[in-house]
């Protein structure tokens, strides 16, 4: 009962100081890059017609759906009439016809996920936590098997989108290929990062954010090894012995 109660008074703590960090970090963060945001708005409005801003339905914590914000980085989707707007979102792998070249930019550097620190400053995301998915990927990939995922906001960053980043979005092209390799390996780190988290954990993520970004944006490394988080949820998910 006691080691019950620790826990539990732990927890609190470790809630409570994620949401002050998660307040003060994002109002810092949104005042900083303000001129950022600026640059980056009027570099969307000379390459593509269309809204500065993407916004996306997301599923948070609880199963709470939450509109999300993200700098547009592809040309307004516009169906064919043979296509009769179907596949609007298209698979795991976004339609490189439809990604402009400054774009690409933001894409590859994050920076078209800097407006999702107004999402975090209202309380519908954190800094670190699993990566937000739409309705019918909760469907999918965490119910039943990984349902503790939905008991916490999604994040910024987390052990499954450093995953994806750095073995999945730069390397795979292809939807079957990244439906059978990365997506399961992915949804596990989602829920590892769900069992463990902790301030020291929310900091290795963090931590390893800024470095893969950095390696990728001025080292121009594609090749990463994988870290022991994900050799766990590989060898969990595929039963396999070793890893990258």
């Amino acid at each position: 009962m006691r080691q019950q109660k620790e826990r539990t008074a732990d927890t609190m703590v470790y809630r409570a100081v994620k949401r002050l960090f998660d307040i003060l970090s994002s109002a810092l963060a949104i005042l900083v890059t303000s001129p950022l945001w600026l640059i980056i708005a009027a570099g969307i409005r000379l390459s593509s017609k269309g809204p500065v801003f993407y916004k996306a339905d997301r599923i948070g914590k609880n199963n709470q759906p939450f509109t999300l914000y993200k700098f547009r980085s592809m040309h307004v989707y516009h169906p064919r009439e043979d296509q009769k707007g179907e596949q609007r979102e298209g698979g795991y792998i976004a339609n490189e016809d439809r990604i402009f070249p400054f774009g690409r930019v933001l894409r590859k550097s994050k920076l078209d996920e800097l407006p999702q620190l107004l999402n975090i400053l209202a309380g519908q995301m954190s800094v670190v936590g699993p990566r937000p998915i739409t309705e019918a990927g909760v469907k999918k990939h965490y119910l039943g098997k990984y349902d503790n995922v939905l008991s916490v906001r999604p994040g910024l960053a987390g052990l499954d989108s450093l995953f994806d980043y750095a073995h999945g979005e730069l390397v795979v092209k292809d939807n079957d290929e990244f439906d059978r390799k990365i997506a399961p390996v992915r949804d596990c780190l989602a829920s590892i990062y769900v069992s463990r988290r902790s301030i020291g954990l929310d900091l290795y993520c963090i931590g390893r954010t800024v470095k893969l970004i950095f390696e990728v944006m001025v080292l121009k490394r594609k090749d990463f090894a994988y870290t022991s988080y994900e050799k766990e949820a590989e060898e969990k998910v595929f039963g396999l012995k070793e890893s990258k």
